[in-house]
C-alpha cells in the first residue's frame, strides 16, 4: 500500500532521522489534529525494522465533561493499543485549578496541560513533546491576541519550537498544516476521532473567534483573512528573530548581577537604546527568572521601562508582588520569597 502524502509531506516537515532515535511523547486529545499527528508518526515509526525509542500517547482528562472526557480517555488507549505504543493517562480537577491559580479555565487548562507533558516525557527521557497545533490554530491564536492586545512578540503567534525545561523541546511540527488536510488523511486511513463539544461552547474567547468572528470576516471583509493573518504572523516571527538577536547582542554588554530572587541592573545604558528595546530587555531578565507574566500587560511593561529610565529614585510594586526599585542608577527588581 502506497504511503499517504500526508505522511510524506510530514516527514518533509519534521525529517524523522531527527526524532526516530529519541522517546518521543505525542499529545493526544482524541480530536482529529491530534490522532492524525499521531497515526503519522505511527506511521513513518512503523517504517525501521526494529524500532528502540518509544513513541507515547499522553493524555489528560479535565475532569470537565463527565462520561464524554472519560470516553475521550478510552479512545486514545485504545488507539495507543491499536498503534502499538504505550500510552499515559493523567487526570485533574481543573476548575478548582483554576480558582487556586486566580486564572481563567482557559488558562489553568494550558498550564495543566503542559505540567503534564512534562511529566510524562521525564519519565520516558523524551526529548520531545510533539503537539497538533495547526495553521488554523495559528491564524485563531494571532486573531485573538490583535483583540485582546498584543505587540510584536504576540504577533508572531505560536513559535514552531520552544524549550520545556533543559531536556525537553515542546515542538509544533503541523503549525503549517490546514486542519482540512489532516481530516483527509484521516479519511484515506479510515481512522476515527472523537469530537469534543467544548470547542462549540460560546462561553470561551477562542470558540467564538473560530465559530463566528473569523466566519464573519471571511464573509464580509476578506475572504482570504487566514492567509494575511498567517502572513502577519511569520513577517512578525522574522522581525522578532532580528530583535532578540540583537538584544542578546545588547545584553553582554550590560552590567546585571542575578542574587536568589534580585536582579539588579545599571541603568545608565539603558538611555541610549530604544524604549522597545529596553521594555524587551525588562522582559527576557523577568523570564528568566520564572516570574509570572500574565498580568503583565503593555502598561505595566511601559510603567516598569520609565522607572529604568528615570533619573528619579522610586519604587513600584508589579504583579505577582514583584518589587522594583530604581535608587543610584540601578534598577532593582525583587520577588518575595515564598513559604
Amino acid at each position: 500500500m502506497p504511503q499517504p502524502a500526508f505522511e510524506q509531506r510530514f516527514a518533509a516537515a519534521w525529517n524523522p532521522s531527527d526524532w526516530l532515535g529519541v522517546p518521543v511523547v505525542v499529545a493526544v486529545s482524541g480530536g482529529g489534529d491530534s490522532v492524525a499527528l499521531a497515526c503519522a508518526m505511527a506511521a513513518l515509526r512503523g517504517h525501521i525494522a526494529e524500532p528502540r525509542q518509544p513513541l507515547v500517547l499522553a493524555h489528560l482528562n479535565h475532569g470537565l465533561r463527565g462520561n464524554a472526557a472519560e470516553e475521550d480517555a478510552r479512545f486514545v488507549a485504545r488507539l495507543a493499543d491499536d498503534l502499538g505504543l504505550p500510552c499515559e493517562l493523567g487526570r485533574v480537577d481543573l476548575p478548582a485549578l483554576a480558582q487556586q491559580a486566580g486564572d481563567g479555565l482557559e488558562a489553568a487548562a494550558r498550564a495543566a496541560r503542559y505540567a503534564f507533558f512534562e511529566q510524562v516525557a521525564e519519565r520516558y527521557s523524551a526529548r520531545y513533546v510533539a503537539t497538533a497545533h495547526t495553521r488554523d490554530d495559528q491564524v485563531e491564536t494571532i486573531l485573538h491576541r490583535i483583540v485582546r492586545g498584543t505587540g510584536l512578540r504576540g504577533l508572531a503567534g505560536m513559535p514552531r519550537a520552544r524549550s520545556l525545561n533543559s531536556a525537553v523541546t515542546l515542538i509544533r511540527p503541523l503549525l503549517a498544516v490546514r486542519r482540512d488536510e489532516l481530516r483527509a488523511y484521516l479519511q484515506a486511513i479510515q481512522q476515527a476521532f472523537r469530537h469534543d463539544a467544548t470547542n462549540d461552547d460560546a462561553r470561551f474567547t477562542r470558540n467564538r473567534l473560530r465559530n463566528e468572528l473569523l466566519p464573519l470576516l471571511r464573509r464580509d471583509y476578506n475572504e482570504r483573512v487566514d492567509e494575511a493573518l498567517w502572513r502577519l504572523g511569520e513577517m512578525s516571527s522574522e522581525a522578532g528573530e532580528l530583535v532578540e538577536r540583537q538584544l542578546a547582542d545588547w545584553r553582554q554588554t550590560l552590567e546585571i548581577e542575578v542574587t536568589g530572587n534580585t536582579v539588579s541592573l545599571t541603568c545608565d545604558a539603558l538611555r541610549r537604546q530604544s524604549p522597545y528595546l529596553v521594555r524587551e530587555l525588562l522582559r527576557l531578565l523577568w523570564q528568566e527568572q520564572g516570574w509570572p507574566e500574565q498580568a503583565m500587560g503593555h502598561a505595566q511593561w511601559e510603567a516598569l521601562a520609565r522607572l529604568a529610565l528615570s533619573e528619579e529614585a522610586d519604587t513600584q510594586t508589579l504583579p505577582g508582588g514583584i518589587r522594583a526599585q530604581k535608587k543610584g542608577g540601578q534598577l532593582v527588581l525583587t520577588r518575595p520569597s515564598v513559604d
